[in-house]
């Protein structure tokens, strides 16, 4: 982990075109802005945690059956002396 001191107005470059910007900073916290291309996500850790645990509650909640083969169908053999598909091979 890098850590850094950075004042209000300073920012951090990261690779990628992120650009992290001190906006303020006092006794209560810290206010950061935070600039990335249009397909970069930025999502804050603790709502990531909150959707995981969430999903893992949700999935243990399934019926048995509901949960086996999570809904994907095994690829059929091809017929005795077909050619296989670029995909098969």
């Amino acid at each position: 982990m890098l850590i850094l001191s950075r004042a209000e107005g300073q920012s951090i470059l990261i690779d990628g075109g992120i650009r992290v910007v001190i906006l303020d900073a006092d006794r209560r916290g810290v206010r950061v802005g935070i600039e990335a291309p249009a397909g970069v996500r930025i999502l804050r850790s603790e709502l990531v945690a909150d959707i995981a645990e969430e999903n893992i509650r949700a999935t243990a909640s399934l019926p048995r059956h509901a949960s086996e083969g999570r809904g994907l169908v095994a690829p059929r053999p091809a017929p005795s002396g077909a050619v296989a598909s670029r995909d098969e091979r």
